[in-house]
């Protein structure tokens, strides 16, 4: 398929027809002139060096090269736009366990740096197999959705690191859980869910998760790293280790036994990476094992670039026209190709002004520099081209793994920041989305599109019900685009909004300052009461004898006692475990 990539400058080509009437009302003056200076076929005699058809030659090339320049500078391409390949293959979802105990160094280079090794090998002995990562600690999310497109993966897995986790700690089970619900709906293909991870499973319940996933016909396997005997988890950027909340050096070991039953609940299999390519044989043994299917794949492949052909017949023409001269050669008058006698139809002060438009059309192209920024420029543009696709067709996951490629290849792109960030507001990313609207606004410098990305984080912010945030989102966009009436409406709505709200949070202070009022006096009539009572009852009852010293101190002890007890219940109740709560940080 054939396609310009910037076909904009095609409309320079209109140069070329008003190049060609220029010249026509020219030659038609030139020819009124030299009738006034006498009979034609009396001057032909007098100029007998001059040709008539060398100078529109010259002229008709210099036109082709401009062409072709122009053609050059919309950027021609070939290629295959989708490709949909039938692959046969299984599906696998990697889990990779991103905790703080990855960080120690029993194994070289450290437990996650092996792991990611580990993974990489395994995308390169893919082929024809679909595949998705995992990302866990005390929690987990998908990194990448299950996908055929293994450059990506590589690329996602180079970012991974435990600072990514906002909650630490190890929950195998939320890892495999998450991965039964990642797969295709695809039935009768092998599914795998691959836990790299070194075992020490904090949170409890994986023996179940894999019991689960066995029987939605889902194969779990377990890849343990690190070593039995255990090392200190370093802090990164410092020369110390980590400690427990005793002040202990914390010592991760590899827990084999509960990788091993996780596998045999799973109904996989356990290998320990101590060797990457014995472990990997080992693991490609395993996954032949499973069903595989035919499976339709959609592939994207990119656009070549052809505009190298297209200036290099543009630079021949100009090398032609020089060498074209615009009288007849006396050393070559007798074998001249062209007919002897006629008039010069054009000046020469028409070629220059051509080649000097043709020198400018050069510098220009010469300023977009598509030799040296051809194959930079296509990847991102491409890799935006591929997510906007995927989010119309509502595949707003992958359509922001694309962005995402796109922003990682030129971080300068508004357009990139701003497509990845409707990508996030469709999934209800909301808090990324407006950073990402955020980083397009301040790289974008078209005033409408940028005036787009202040509407989108005002429609956010409308949605959470933060009026004041999206009043001055929307005030942004209106000085960047005054005409935009969508924009104005929901600034007015918010205001109003704004005003309803502020007035039921008035209405709802006063009434609690009402409600603090009748209390206070109903505290004030209630301790008034019990005074009188007190009071009557004073003067009614005989006085008490006053308390001894012994006794005064054996309630004192009484009540240090009764205090003693309650903070040991306390102390208790808080050491008791509780699902979700981290009670380790690796």
């Amino acid at each position: 398929m054939f396609r310009f990539e910037d076909p904009i400058y095609l409309y320079l080509l209109v140069l070329i027809p008003i190049l060609a009437l220029i010249r026509f009302f020219s030659y038609r003056n030139q020819k009124k002139r030299l009738r006034k200076f006498g009979e034609p076929s009396l001057l032909k005699s007098l100029m007998p060096d001059v040709s008539r058809f060398r100078p529109s030659v010259k002229f008709w090339i210099l036109e082709g090269a401009l062409a072709l320049l122009i053609v050059m500078l919309a950027r021609p391409q070939m290629g295959t736009k989708i490709n949909h390949e039938k692959r046969v293959g299984i599906e696998t979802i990697i889990c990779m366990d991103i905790s703080n105990s990855m960080m120690a160094e029993d194994i070289v280079p450290s437990r996650l740096d092996r792991s990611k090794m580990m993974v990489e090998n395994l995308v390169d002995h893919f082929s024809n197999d679909k595949i998705g990562l995992i990302v866990f600690a005390g929690d987990a999310f998908v990194q990448l959705p299950i996908t055929s497109d293994y450059v990506s993966a590589k690329m996602f897995l180079s970012s991974i690191d435990p600072s990514m986790m906002a909650t630490q700690g190890t929950d195998i089970a939320r890892a495999i859980e998450m991965a039964t619900h990642s797969f295709t709906q695809e039935e009768g293909i092998g599914k795998a869910i691959i836990v790299i991870t070194d075992g020490e499973d904090h949170e409890g319940g994986a023996l179940q998760a894999a019991e689960a996933a066995k029987d939605a016909d889902m194969r779990v396997y377990v890849l343990g790293v690190g070593s039995t005997k255990g090392a200190p988890i370093p802090i990164p950027g410092t020369n110390d280790f980590m400690t427990d909340n005793t002040g202990n050096t914390v010592m991760s070991a590899l827990n084999e036994e509960m990788c091993k039953q996780v596998a045999q609940a799973g109904g996989g299999a356990y290998i320990h990476v101590e060797n990457n390519s014995a472990a990997q044989e080992q693991l490609d043994n395993e996954l032949d094992k499973l069903a595989k299917k035919e499976t339709s794949t959609t592939v994207y492949s990119e656009f070549d670039e052809q505009f190298q052909a297209f200036g290099l017949l543009a630079l021949l023409l100009l090398v032609l026209e020089i060498c074209i001269l615009d009288r007849k050669n006396p050393l070559l008058k007798n074998i001249s190709l062209f007919k002897r006698g006629e008039k010069r139809e054009v000046s020469s002060e028409r070629i220059p002004h051509a080649r000097l438009l043709l020198l400018f059309i050069i510098s220009l192209a010469s300023s977009f520099s598509p030799l040296a920024s051809a194959n930079a420029q296509t990847s991102d543009r491409q890799y935006i081209r591929e997510g906007n696709k995927q989010f119309h067709a509502g595949n707003y996951a992958n359509a922001e793994v694309s962005y995402r490629k796109a922003v990682e290849k030129n971080a300068k792109n508004p357009q990139a920041a701003f497509n990845l960030g409707n990508a996030l507001m469709a999934q209800k990313k909301d808090s990324a989305a407006i950073e990402q609207f955020q980083n397009a606004a301040n790289l974008e410098s078209n005033p409408l599109r940028k005036a787009q990305s202040f509407h989108n984080m005002g429609v956010i912010c409308q949605t959470h019900k933060q009026y004041g945030e999206a009043i001055e989102a929307y005030k942004n966009a209106l000085r960047l685009n005054p005409n935009d009436d969508e924009t104005r409406y929901n600034l007015v709505l918010c205001k109003h909004q704004k005003q309803k709200q502020d007035k039921n949070q008035q209405n709802q202070d006063q009434q609690q300052k009402k409600d603090d009022k009748k209390d206070d006096k109903k505290d004030q009539q209630k301790q008034d009461q019990n005074k009188d009572k007190q009071d009557d009852k004073q003067k009614q009852e005989p006085p008490k004898p006053q308390m001894s010293k012994d006794n005064a101190e054996q309630l004192l002890n009484a009540a240090i006692q009764n205090e003693k007890q309650t903070q040991d219940k306390m102390k208790k109740a808080q050491q008791q475990p509780q699902r979700r709560t981290v009670q380790k940080n690796w």
